[in-house]
């Protein structure tokens, strides 16, 4: 990754995305909370609210809009319809469309969801000298589906997704300590070692994202990952929806260290 995206200052970021420039997020904007977006209709509203409450860890709530708008006191002057890198729409559970701007599909009764994502850890797992892969190999994080089903919510069930990162296995008992520190992300991970386990057969076809290399002597270490309402939009055939694409994030001015729980 670019040191420069790294320096970029939040709003430089979301005005690149504005702009068109689709990419993953990872290692952008250094410092700052990055977040999962999840807009439904306001009658699905409740459901999702409670799917969240019902399971923190995958969906951990940094803010949720008023119907219709989007802003949010996360990044004061962004406009939640333009300044991700890329979208998903849903219609009755099927991908429709991946769109760089949704205004196209926004009505005025959309409420929005923005969930912690794993990428606000990933500077203190650095700091704390654990390789991230995916930013060394300049791919998308990958992200799998499991056998875990998430605990259900009104119309809405569905799996766990996680998130994959290798790490030296003398390093694993760091990085769950550093990320049990910022729970407002996903905090620590659900699962370490063995991927079967999750019902994953085979690291190198991720469901969403991009395979990454596991050395010798490294564990694969799995954190739930906010696109787990993603599966769930799909399974529970939700009428309408609008996402983030998986990676591609919404870059707040949150500083990722207000985060953090005191060590």
């Amino acid at each position: 990754m670019e040191t420069t995206l790294a320096a970029l200052a939040p709003a430089e970021a979301r005005a690149r995305f504005r702009s068109g420039e689709r990419v993953p997020t990872s290692g952008w904007a250094d410092g700052f909370a990055q977040a999962n977006l999840v807009s439904v209709p306001r009658e699905a509203a409740y459901d999702l609210l409670l799917f969240c409450q019902r399971n923190p860890k995958p969906c951990p709530l940094l803010d949720v809009t008023e119907p219709g708008s989007w802003t949010t006191p996360l990044a004061p002057g962004a406009d939640l319809r333009l300044d991700l890198p890329g979208y998903r729409v849903w219609q009755d559970g099927r991908l429709v469309d991946e769109p760089t701007d949704v205004r196209g599909w926004w009505a005025d009764d959309l409420v929005t969801f923005l969930l912690g994502c794993s990428f606000t850890f990933e500077t203190a797992l650095l700091e704390a000298g654990v390789p991230v892969r995916h930013l060394e190999q300049g791919r998308n994080v990958p992200m799998y589906r499991t056998v875990r089903e998430c605990r259900p919510a009104g119309r809405l069930s569905g799996p766990l997704v996680v998130s994959m990162r290798p790490v030296p296995s003398e390093l694993v008992p760091t990085a769950v300590q550093v990320t049990a520190l910022v729970p407002a992300v996903h905090g620590a991970p659900v699962h370490v070692g063995n991927p079967a386990s999750l019902g994953i057969d085979d690291l190198d076809t991720p469901d969403y994202g991009d395979p990454v290399e596991v050395r010798p002597g490294e564990v694969p270490v799995f954190w739930a990952c906010g696109v787990t309402p993603q599966a769930v939009i799909e399974q529970a055939r939700l009428p309408f929806a609008v996402t983030h694409a998986p990676g591609h994030m919404f870059v707040t001015d949150l500083a990722d260290a207000d985060l953090r729980r005191a060590g």
